[in-house]
């Protein structure tokens, strides 16, 4: 026999537990699954993980470059690597067990600890006991790729996941994928000591991105001492000895590289395999991600998918909005839709990309009039006083309606400038009401006004 919910979420991930808080404040009597780690991906081996260690490999960074400010510092700088872990763990056990009791002491909850399988269209199964429910939210996350590479399992590689429990430094890091996830553990490695090398198996890192930023990503990559290998085609992995080889085939011709681990860092998949999907009818496209609509329902009624499993953005903040536009639905009866928010995230290296709406090659494709403004961080008096010049601004708009199509900030506070620009398109305000806006000195920010005023036709 059933034990009878009003409603059902199967993850904790970042769109979960406040969605489990809203619903029972609502009186709905709910039921909460959580298989492995309480607050998911973000929480215990993404964004505040990864951010932390950001964090301990820029502190290394600036001790070294002491003397370009006058700071003499006597003796060797050294990583104490178990330190950096520990400093990161204590981050990370916070916040997990944050989510965890606010979680097990939120009155009308419900908490499983164990894999939820959807049996039918209301009704899953965990730890061998029935639950049922009209409402059901899945919200299962997803992991990182391990490609069908040749060798591939025949060799120990890290991923995002495990890569949290490195406590040592690696001699060499080799990298396979030259996109978010592994440009942000290259520059992290080689600041820590490690000597680090990124093959990307495109022509140009980041490839989502228009090209000069692109460029300009690759600039501060290898800037930075990290050896990157582009059009590295048809990888392949072999042991030896202690080491790790990847043969691959380069413009040049086969080629090894020799390390002594690998980070494989070729995208994501949802965790939707065993789910159970099929038994309750919900339709899933061919990469497994579960098909919604832009309210979030999947095509069986009573079910809605959030966050990364529903392919409909891959970031915390795509998560935690999808959380806002099923409440704002379900109970407030506030019309809100996926389609309506605007594209933005960041690349955390050192300096950041911000980046929102439209890339130039999407507003050439559009084939729609526009203007361009772009600025080099060398102009920015911010970036020379702190001697971190690297990047540029661009900024898009529309020449008819004069609104911002996108922009894109490659340079220092990057991934927190590009919030005034997205507020303007929000806002669906013309570029003029930013760029009259007097902005305070010296910053970075105070030069967007001045980028917007020299925009030019897009040729």
């Amino acid at each position: 026999m059933a034990n009878k919910f009003d409603a059902i979420i199967i993850g904790t991930g970042q769109s979960g537990p406040s969605l489990a808080q809203r619903m029972t404040q609502q009186g709905l009597k709910t039921a909460i699954i959580e298989r492995n780690l309480f607050g998911g991906t973000c929480v215990n081996v993404g964004c505040i993980p990864t951010k932390a260690l950001v964090a301990s490999a820029r502190a290394v960074h600036m001790a070294r470059r002491g003397a370009d400010f006058g700071v003499v510092i006597d003796g060797a700088i050294n990583v104490d690597m178990k330190q950096v872990k520990a400093r990161k763990d204590g981050i990370v056990r916070q916040s997990n067990e944050g989510v965890t009791n606010w979680l097990k002491n939120m009155d009308n909850l419900t908490v499983y600890e164990g894999h939820g399988r959807l049996e039918s269209a209301n009704t899953v199964s965990v730890n061998g006991e029935l639950l049922e429910a009209d409402k059901i939210v899945l919200n299962v996350g997803g992991r990182a790729l391990v490609p069908e590479m040749p060798g591939v399992h025949d060799i120990p590689y890290l991923t995002n996941s495990n890569i949290m429990d490195v406590d040592f430094l690696p001699e060499h890091l080799v990298v396979i994928g030259g996109s978010y996830i592994g440009l942000e553990f290259a520059q992290m490695y080689r600041r820590f000591g490690s000597k680090v090398t990124v093959m990307q198996r495109g022509a140009r890192l980041v490839a989502r991105e228009d090209e000069d930023v692109s460029e300009g990503i690759k600039e501060i990559i290898e800037d930075s001492g990290i050896e990157v290998k582009l059009n590295a085609e048809c990888m392949a992995f072999e042991k030896r000895g202690n080491q790790v080889a990847v043969t691959s085939n380069c413009p040049d011709g086969p080629e090894d590289t020799v390390g002594s681990h690998v980070l494989l860092a070729v995208g994501r998949i949802p965790n939707t395999g065993d789910l159970g999907l099929e038994a309750a009818g919900v339709e899933s496209d061919k990469r497994g991600f579960i098909t919604v609509d832009d309210e979030l329902r999947t095509n069986v009624p009573g079910i809605w998918a959030m966050g990364d499993a529903n392919g409909r953005g891959a970031f915390t903040h795509t998560s935690y909005n999808d959380y806002e536009i099923l409440a704002a639905n379900m109970f407030d009866n506030d019309p809100r839709r996926v389609s309506d928010r605007i594209t933005t995230y960041g690349l955390f290296i050192d300096p950041p990309l911000g980046r929102v709406g439209m890339t130039e090659r999407e507003v050439r494709e559009s084939g729609r009039k526009a203007l361009i403004g772009k600025m080099m961080m060398t102009r920015v008096g911010r970036a020379k006083e702190r001697s971190e010049t690297q990047g540029f601004m661009k900024v898009l708009v529309d020449a008819e309606t004069k609104k911002i199509l996108g922009a894109s900030i490659l340079g220092i506070g990057g991934d927190e400038i590009i919030h005034s620009l997205l507020d303007i398109m929000y806002a669906d305000a013309p570029y003029t009401v930013i760029q009259r806006a007097m902005h305070i000195h010296p910053t970075v920010s105070e030069l967007i006004p001045t980028m917007l005023g020299d925009l030019r036709p897009m040729e």
